[in-house]
């Protein structure tokens, strides 16, 4: 690899004009619009005179609240790069059939399948989970922000410092081609020569190491910030799930930290931790993958889970059933979900007992699972219920979730597993509990707060729209696809030569559009709820009749979240508060003290994305230019002291005034 360095290789390592795939028409359009979108986009913002509010308010912010937001667009955004992708292999299954190859090489279809795997849940999941969590978290607990401010504004950057990096891979270059957990022997540089495994491998560990730091963060702020009163038994379950999940990301995330850092010395280096010369082992990666891969399954649903307790709660208008319950049933499962990834071992050839054993740890975390459905379904039972788009997320989700459990449960019977667990069996499983779970989820948990984060509501129609055409289109998508694996079909083919497969696969794509129209009205409700703003305003900052602390502040609320702490007695906080007639303070503030805004998170994962890119390309010079201005300026930051600064007593004063007037109107 150092062999033959001259200063061009030096400077420029393995990057040439050829790296721009000019030959490729689909590549080349898509390049122009995205290139013409991103000028019109840098044109707009300058005109409106809008780089210095967005620098100030929003890049160099360190309000969790902002924060949350920045995640949940970034989550957005990438969601409609990753469901590109899926269209565009759902196209090339309904067409490529017997003689016709389709219009999609091999090689680019592998590329499409590896980038939707991979931006789904690392670029469109996890920020969306990582984004609500960090809104609410302070929220829920009655503090004024996370234990650790700056973390939170360098994590939030470094994710989209890793999901820069992915789409720089689209036009320079090419994304891997080998599977979303990129497998080895194919990851081996030998086998995988070119930079796609690179591309992969550093836009992971960039955006991994956000991902890691933020968990660390909410779990000290969980842990070490409750308002007082507020014991872990009188936490909302939202928060509760938050707690187990982030223990999961602390747990979960260093392990894949260490399988992609072992991976980059197979490739840098030349060592054989995962090649099969000088005793390396590739089923090694992908146990090691999976050690990471099925809690971070768990990583997602959990908080998720917290959504449709404060929902069914809220819009059954009653409280939670079997709170306790609920508890114990997520600590169930974090625990349990580091045992599920053991039935990997089935394709190792282990023996039966080993099979036997850890068929049924896989399926026992189906029982706490199930204790939750039940529990939300006795919380409706007798509720009056209104039946708004988050309520309806929260029914389909029910459905289908069980649904993708019973045959995550089919799938924890060894015999079963040895057929299905490379078919589209699998594909349909775990596309059952990430969309039925965690997207419809997602979907409830941003209406259901967007009116806290904003001061107005989402517009009815357009949300139910979009709810019923993703759970149609989820349905059409995704059935057929367990019917093709109980047929015994493949997963991660691109052309089938059987003629009688393709009406499945059509039916399937049939449902991708619907899915298509269903993000599309999701958008349009967005577009139109902004423009009717004014009409769907909520003034109070409870516009549900909510029961956790966040609906006792203004919607959006002030920088401070909370002009005195809370003081807790009860479970539903905000609900028990209401019932004893709680009056707001008017008078007797004090100063605030809060954490200041920095450009270090931003500039610190600008550095990164040039270093992983140089990394990637061996631009050796450059990496270590990179490098040492990464050091650099961590070390410069760590002797910035102007961290923080009070907000008079007057602001305060003065902005908890104007809520009182305005709740005056109401």
């Amino acid at each position: 690899m150092f062999e033959n360095l001259d200063l061009t290789k030096l400077i420029f390592g393995r990057l040439t004009w050829d790296a721009i795939p000019f030959h490729d028409p689909i590549i080349l359009g898509t390049f122009a619009v995205v290139a013409v979108g991103g000028v019109a986009m840098l044109v707009a913002l300058t005109r409106y005179k809008l780089w210095g509010y967005l620098w100030t308010e929003w890049f160099t912010s360190i309000d969790h609240k902002k924060i949350g937001i920045m995640y949940i667009i970034l989550g957005l955004v990438m969601l409609l790069r990753g469901f590109a992708d899926a269209i565009m292999m759902r196209l090339q299954q309904a067409f490529a059939f017997g003689d016709n190859m389709g219009y999609l090489p091999p090689d680019h279809y592998d590329q499409i399948f590896t980038a939707h795997g991979v931006i789904m849940i690392f670029f469109v999941a996890m920020p969306l989970v990582t984004g609500i969590m960090n809104y609410l978290i302070p929220l829920q607990i009655g503090t004024r922000d996370v234990a650790f401010p700056f973390l939170n504004n360098f994590s939030f950057w470094m994710t989209t410092g890793g999901a820069v990096l992915m789409m720089m891979s689209l036009f320079i270059g090419e994304f891997a081609k080998t599977g979303w957990l990129a497998y080895p022997p194919l990851s081996g540089i030998l086998q995988s020569p070119g930079v796609g495994v690179d591309y992969y491998i550093w836009s992971l560990q960039i955006a991994g190491v956000g991902t890691l730091l933020s968990g660390i963060n909410l779990l000290v702020t969980i842990v070490k910030m409750r308002a007082p009163g507020m014991s872990l038994m009188k936490m909302p379950v939202f928060t509760w799930t938050s707690l187990c999940t982030n223990v999961l990301i602390v747990a979960a995330f260093p392990v894949l930290t260490a399988v992609l850092g072992m991976l980059t010395l197979d490739r840098y280096l030349g060592t054989a931790f995962f090649t099969n010369d000088m005793g390396g082992n590739a089923m090694m990666y992908v146990n090691l993958s999976w050690i990471w891969g099925h809690p971070e399954v768990y990583i997602l649903i959990l908080p998720v889970f917290g959504i449709f307790s404060e929902i069914v709660a809220t819009y059954s208008r009653k409280p939670l059933f079997g709170y306790t319950s609920m508890v114990y049933a997520t600590v169930v499962i974090t625990v349990l979900s580091y045992l599920v990834w053991l039935h990997h071992f089935f394709t190792m050839g282990s023996g039966a007992s080993v099979n036997s054993f850890f068929g049924i740890t896989t399926m026992i975390i189906s029982i706490p699972t199930g204790a939750k459905i039940f529990n939300w379904l006795f919380t409706m039972f007798r509720g009056r219920i209104k039946f708004d788009v988050p309520m309806l997320w929260t029914l389909g989700f029910m459905v289908t979730f069980v649904i993708g459990g019973m045959t995550g449960v089919l799938l924890a019977v060894p015999p079963v597993d040895f057929v299905l667990h490379n078919s589209l069996f699998l594909i349909a499983h775990f596309h059952n509990v990430i969309i039925g779970g965690v997207l419809f989820g997602l979907f409830a948990g941003i209406t259901y707060w967007f009116p806290k984060a904003t001061g107005y509501k989402l517009d009815e129609f357009w949300g139910k729209l979009s709810f019923w055409f993703w759970l149609i289109g989820f349905y059409f998508a995704f059935m057929p696809l367990y019917v093709l694996g109980l047929m015994g079909v493949t997963r991660r083919v691109s052309h089938f030569e059987d003629q009688s497969l393709q009406i499945w696969f059509q039916i399937a794509a049939f449902g991708a559009v619907l899915i298509a129209v269903g993000i599309a009205a999701f958008l349009i409700q967005l577009i139109v709820s902004f423009r009717r703003r004014e009409a769907l305003a909520d003034e109070t900052g409870d516009p549900w009749d909510g029961r956790t602390l966040e609906w006792s502040t203004s919607s959006p609320p002030p920088p401070y979240n909370f002009a005195f702490t809370p003081r807790v007695h009860d479970l539903d906080a905000w609900w028990q508060m209401k019932q004893h007639g709680f009056k707001r303070p008017e008078s007797g503030f004090i100063p605030i003290h809060m954490p200041k805004g920095t450009w270090a998170g931003i500039v610190l994962s600008a550095i990164s994305v040039a270093c992983g890119f140089a990394l990637i390309w061996h631009m050796w010079l450059a990496a270590a230019v990179t490098f040492v201005a990464l050091i650099g300026t961590a070390i410069y930051h760590t002797f910035n002291y102007d961290r923080d600064y009070y907000i008079p007593a007057e602001e305060v004063e003065r902005i908890e005034a104007e809520r009182t007037k305005v709740l005056a109107n109401v």
